[in-house]
């Protein structure tokens, strides 16, 4: 049987990276790179073109072979951070008293998008018990007039009934004007943020349409019958013609593409992923095999949008050092690209001849305080921290960033004698500057989110992973690992992506009929988006402090077609896993229950608390699935594996026991099932009635007889 083939392509600000992946058995069948070709006729769908080209060339792939093609893009971002972006018409609606309160919050006036840079609105407002045909047209061609290039039309309570808002579309259409409505974009309470979300994303639909259309010809001049997927910003992927009607949901996902590698690609259960590249740094946060999610803002505002919580910092492998005083005192945000200098490490030795120290401004306006070396023949060599890690021995030979050392030497050689310390010295102190940067973001990701440090990992994507991740690690006290073919990780993580589709409604005190809507209409969105209904897993998150229930559902486009027998570990090898990650011998490992593609491991691990004086005991459990990978890992949890008839009660008895009380109420344990191939977290339901709700839906089609594993853990 001929392959099944993932292509995942990553148009980044200098160059459009290409990836083929073997579908079963995730083998990188080829891996490329062209110019992106921002100022070609057809735009960056140019360089998509050559890139797919020389992909299907390169693995000698048969077109009829290809079931997944999908590229990341940085263009609403970009547009965006240009002010690139159309003039929005706002059509407000409401009555009555309410209706001079939506008519305030409709008006959300220009919304700055970058220093200098606006986006322009301008808005008129009808009676909602008065719409009719007629006044819908004028306040188009009114809007239009003023300069609107796209109509939102936005009505308080919209969420309960759109039609409208649905109206006002309909006519705009008529009048060949684009259009979207707040209740397209979100099914929240909330009008201004609702509006000013809808705002956002209808100012980019007439570029985004256009770039939409160029793309999807090129994946049809390719010969790929497949619908080309785009990346969203909060890690999956979604059809190019969702992307006509919310191209706000590609906003930030270049960040994203990094983090769904390391997920999809890596599998990673907990821990923080570190993608480094030349200039900067992107940190982010995954608990439970899930990345963490946070609102995006826009000019300080909240959208109705979530995204990746990815920091960026100026930290990377092409930093330049900073000198003050006599000492280095700092490392970035300058790079060697901004400066246009080349790295001293990946340097010829010879040509670092009697280097001498130089402070230089790499751009109008900066401090003459970034470390260079001049050398015979005119030539000038940033130094860097890729330089520092190499030199200290961080970077391994086979690795990307890896270089010359002698090269290394050499160059910071010229800046400890400057400073009177030895060249190791002074890339030390380097390397310390940037990991101190780093992991106080680190840190504060490892709080926000509660991870436990003693079994998370740091993870490394990125062309400078090794340059950082490993100091990091061994600074930091955590253990630590560089992903498989970090430099194209971004890349391979829009050729593994998952459809998402992300639905949260306002309800105050949700039943069992509410969640059960909920799931079916988010089942319904990524399935007419292009999703196998037989792939299709959602989870379900009740706030019940916001009234709002929120259920995201991810599946493929294909039913997966890997062989996992051939790949299937013995529980034995398991145990093994299992015990390295939990710090126990694997003796003391035991494999607790099995069903399904599932196995869960237990294992009790002491300490000492109080100077020693105090015995420790905690309980241990690890999921794992039949390949050997761990898909939850909790120090402080209980299992128990049951029939279905009877998962009532026993989930009823685990919630009594591990729910803690105090003063401020009760809070409930985490709760995971894991039947047949499939898992369901209800870890974000706080009542204990939902929770049992929830639990039922996700069964449903669950026959009584058959085993479930239910995971309880305190935190």
């Amino acid at each position: 049987m001929k392959s099944q083939v993932r292509i995942g392509i990553d148009v980044g600000g200098t160059f459009t990276d290409a990836v083929a992946i073997d579908s079963s058995t995730y083998e990188i069948l080829a891996k490329t790179k062209v110019p992106t070709t921002h100022h070609a006729k057809k735009g960056v769908a140019e360089g998509i073109i050559l890139a797919i080209n020389k992909i299907l060339e390169e693995g000698k792939i048969d077109p009829s072979n290809v079931v997944f093609i999908a590229h990341g893009t940085t263009q609403a971002t970009n547009a965006l951070l240009e002010g690139d972006v159309a003039k929005v018409g706002i059509i407000g609606m409401g009555t009555g008293l309410e209706g001079e309160r939506a008519k305030k919050e409709t008006r959300v006036g220009d919304i700055e998008l970058a220093p200098g840079k606006y986006l322009r609105t301008v808005h008129t407002f009808l009676d909602s018990a008065r719409l009719t045909d007629d006044g819908i047209l004028k306040a188009v061609r009114s809007l239009r007039g003023e300069g609107a290039q796209v109509i939102v039309a936005s009505e308080a309570y919209s969420v309960d009934d759109p039609d409208h808002e649905k109206h006002v579309i309909e006519k705009a259409f008529e009048e060949n004007v684009p259009a979207t409505g707040g209740y397209e974009i979100s099914q929240l309470y909330g009008l201004l943020a609702r509006t000013r979300t809808a705002v956002v994303n209808a100012a980019l639909i007439p570029k985004m349409m256009e770039t939409a259309d160029m793309t999807g010809n090129a994946v049809h001049e390719a010969k790929i019958d497949k619908p080309l997927m785009i990346m969203r910003c909060d890690g999956g992927v979604m059809s190019v013609d969702e992307v006509r009607k919310r191209p706000i949901l590609t906003m930030l996902s270049g960040l994203a593409a990094g983090v769904a590698g390391a997920l999809m690609y890596e599998k990673i259960t907990d821990g923080i992923f570190l993608e480094a590249g030349g200039t900067s740094i992107d940190i982010s946060a995954i608990k439970d095999g899930k990345v963490m999610i946070k609102n995006a803002e826009i000019g300080g505002r909240k959208l109705y949008l979530t995204s990746l919580d990815v920091h960026t910092l100026g930290v990377a492998g092409g930093s330049m050092i900073v000198v003050r005083n006599g000492a280095v005192s700092d490392v970035g945000p300058r790079s060697a690209h901004i400066a246009d200098l080349e790295y001293e490490v990946f340097t010829d030795p010879a040509l670092i001849a009697n280097p001498h120290l130089e402070l230089i401004a790499p751009r109008e306006g900066d401090k003459a305080v970034y470390a260079a070396v001049s050398c015979d023949g005119g030539r000038r060599y940033a130094l860097t921290l890729a330089g520092a890690a190499n030199l200290l021995g961080y970077v391994p030979e086979n690795d990307y960033a890896h270089g010359n050392v002698q090269a290394a030497r050499a160059a910071w050689g010229a800046l400890a004698a400057e400073l009177g310390v030895s060249a190791e010295e002074a890339a030390r102190a380097a390397m310390d500057i940037a990991a101190d940067k780093v992991s106080a973001v680190v840190n504060a990701l490892i709080d926000d989110y509660g991870l436990n440090r003693s079994i998370i990992y740091l993870v490394g994507g990125g062309g400078s992973a090794s340059v950082i991740v490993p100091y990091l690690g061994e600074k930091m006290g955590i253990r630590h690992k560089i992903a498989r073919n970090a430099p194209y990780i971004s890349t391979i993580g829009v050729a593994m992506a998952l459809m998402m589709e992300r639905l949260e409604r306002s309800v105050v005190n949700p039943g069992p009929e509410d969640i059960r809507k909920l799931r079916n209409d988010v089942t319904e969105m990524i399935v007419k988006s292009g999703a196998n209904p037989d792939t299709v897993e959602i989870s379900v998150e009740i706030d019940t402090q916001k009234s709002i229930i929120r259920a995201v559902a991810t599946g493929a486009t294909e039913l997966r077609t890997k062989n996992v027998a051939e790949r299937r570990k013995t529980p034995d090898e398991m145990a093994k896993i299992v015990a390295e990650s939990a710090g126990v011998k694997p003796q003391d490992v035991s494999l607790a229950a099995q069903t399904g593609g599932w196995y869960a491991f237990t294992a009790v691990k002491t300490g000492r608390a109080l100077f020693g004086l105090i015995k420790t005991k905690k309980e241990l459990v690890r999921m794992v699935d039949s390949e050997g990978v761990i898909r939850l890992q909790k120090n402080n949890a209980k299992v128990v594996m049951t029939k279905k008839k009877n998962l009532p009660a026993r989930l009823s008895e685990l919630i009594e026991e591990l729910t803690v009380y105090n003063a401020g109420g009760s809070m409930l344990p985490r709760i995971f099932l894991y039947f047949r191939q499939k898992n369901a977290d209800l870890s974000g339901v706080t009542d204990k009635e939902q929770m049992m709700s929830l639990a039922e839906q996700e069964l449903e089609f669950v026959d009584d007889e058959e085993a479930v594993i239910a995971v309880a853990a305190q935190g």
